[in-house]
């Protein structure tokens, strides 16, 4: 059962910038189900792509960098076990926390799992990859380190690999900037966020996630060498991109 997100629901004095902390990652599969619109459905587009990017192996070896508790890995395994495939998987999260929750919840799972508690900026990415998947992350990175860190994203996939990001984005019209994030809120609103829990988290969140436009997110992906990239799901202020070496 999962744990409730009540962290900003009392007023807060001088709101700090926000951490994946153990408060956060206690309550973070709430948290994101409630917080991240269609999420399940992100889910569910990573799952069809195994139909079609493990043709040639039976041993696909997958990063997910940010992986949190683990959800997204464990989604993938079973289904690629289903497969009659072995995959190895590698989790990758900066918050020990998270990645204690992703250990915990990837327990007995088949195929080779490793999840490393290092900063995503300085780990290695040693083991040729089949797919890379980073939802909602980089948005967390400072913008000036991004295009290296997608630079040694790119290195690391094999000729043909494939490599999913899922961010939060910022409009390309300013003039829309409002209303898309005013029509989010209500999204939040619906999954039973008050006013001042909303309010709270968006300053907690103002110092530490930099959304990018789709525009320049796939200008910095083309930079690091992602010819063949393109978005293939969005929703209001979300976007997944599909990204082929």
């Amino acid at each position: 059962m999962k744990n409730i997100d009540n962290i900003f629901d009392q007023q807060i004095i001088g709101v700090e910038d926000f951490e994946f902390n153990q408060r956060v990652a206690d309550v973070f599969d709430d948290m994101v189900s409630r917080s991240v619109p269609i999420y399940t459905e992100i889910h569910r587009i990573l799952i069809d792509l195994t139909n079609y990017i493990f043709t040639n192996t039976n041993s696909p070896v997958i990063y997910d960098l940010g992986c949190s508790t683990g959800t997204t890995l464990t989604l993938l395994s079973k289904k690629i076990i289903e497969q009659g495939k072995t995959p190895t998987l590698i989790g990758i999260d900066n918050s020990l926390p998270m990645a204690k929750k992703a250990k915990e919840k990837l327990d007995g799972t088949f195929g080779k799992v490793e999840i490393r508690h290092e900063d995503l900026l300085t780990t290695q990415l040693d083991t040729p990859a089949d797919l890379v998947v980073m939802n909602y992350t980089l948005q967390f990175i400072a913008e000036d380190k991004r295009e290296d860190f997608l630079r040694k994203v790119y290195k690391a996939l094999k000729p043909g690999a494939t490599f999913i990001l899922s961010e939060k984005i910022n409009p390309e019209l300013k003039s829309n900037f409002n209303l898309i994030t005013d029509l989010y809120y209500d999204f939040k609103k619906r999954n039973g966020y008050s006013e001042l829990e909303i309010s709270q988290k968006r300053e907690a969140l103002e110092n530490v996630m930099k959304p990018m436009t789709p525009s320049k997110q796939l200008e910095v992906l083309s930079s690091v060498g992602f010819k063949n990239s393109e978005m293939i799901f969005r929703w209001y202020n979300f976007a997944s991109y599909l990204c082929v070496k």
